[in-house]
């Protein structure tokens, strides 16, 4: 309802969002040509999905967010309150969201459907890595990334199913994922 809202009062046309001044122009490399703004962007979110990765598996508080979704009675019982918890997770969850789609920003024009496209390919990257697994979302993701990229280079027509051929064939061998817990 809210994308439709949105599409309805601001139409579906995108409105650029200039690259900051000091992450404009780009570095050879020798094999390529890597504008500087995308190398901040590639950075900033390893920085932030390893900060994810460390407060959820590291931390005390981590211990009761995983503690509250696989046993929320119990959890409930030690005097935490799951419901709280798990509002301000999809909260986090949201502004994890609203920052990728900030430093998305820069590279496609913000629109109200700019993340519609990329909802079936972060599921894939979900299922691949292993429900419940952030590191294997991590290590998938950027997998994934690397493979879709090399896949439009060599063999263009490949590149929008070259994700879905390796969630089958993952499946296919490990339906839990690369990193999912087997039961």
């Amino acid at each position: 309802m809210a994308e439709g809202f949105f599409r309805w009062a601001f139409g579906i046309s995108g409105a650029p969002y200039p690259i900051p001044a000091a992450l404009q122009g780009g570095v050879d490399i020798g094999i390529m040509y890597l504008p500087l703004y995308r190398a901040w962007v590639v950075v900033a979110s390893l920085i932030v999905c390893f900060a994810t990765w460390y407060v959820i598996e590291r931390t005390p508080l981590g211990a009761r967010l995983r503690a509250a979704t696989e046993r929320p009675r119990l959890t409930q019982a030690l005097g935490i309150n799951v419901p709280v918890m798990v509002t301000a997770t999809y909260a986090v969850g949201v502004a994890l969201a609203a920052y990728a789609g900030v430093l998305a920003a820069p590279i496609m024009q913000v629109n109200p459907i700019m993340g519609s496209n990329l909802i079936i390919v972060v599921f894939a990257v979900v299922v691949i890595g292993g429900m419940g697994s952030i590191l294997g979302s991590i290590v998938t993701g950027l997998g994934l990334g690397l493979l879709e990229g090399l896949t439009k280079v060599f063999y263009p027509e490949a590149s929008a199913i070259v994700i879905f051929v390796v969630m089958v064939m993952v499946l296919l061998v490990r339906p839990a994922g690369l990193f999912g817990k087997t039961a």
